[in-house]
């Protein structure tokens, strides 16, 4: 994942947190969190990059609806990614722990 943007992270997560989400309703998931609006001019291309590197699957729902849905290979970089994450939010969360103890 690290030739991803952070955009591009952003969307496999929803994509892996959805079942089989169109790409509205992966736009409307990213301007709920971003707090404001994704233009098609960028969510398109970014989806379509994540297909050519073979982390997201694209299907025909009807002939104006795509459905995405994550690959093999982009559920072992989304969980890869946890697992690297996860070494340094554990460790920060030990370490305020920590402190807050002290403190006390």
């Amino acid at each position: 994942m690290y030739d991803l943007t952070g955009f591009q992270r952003d969307l496999l997560y929803v994509i892996a947190g959805e079942d089989d989400p169109h790409g509205l309703a992966i736009k409307e998931e990213l301007e709920e969190y971003y707090e404001t609006e994704i233009h098609h001019g960028r969510l398109y291309p970014n989806l379509d990059t994540l297909v050519d590197k073979g982390l997201v699957d694209k299907g025909e729902l009807d002939r104006r609806t795509n459905y995405y849905a994550l690959t093999q290979r982009g559920e072992r970089e989304i969980e890869a990614r946890r697992e690297w994450e996860e070494q340094y939010v554990d460790e920060e969360a030990e370490l305020q722990v920590g402190q807050v103890a002290e403190a006390e």
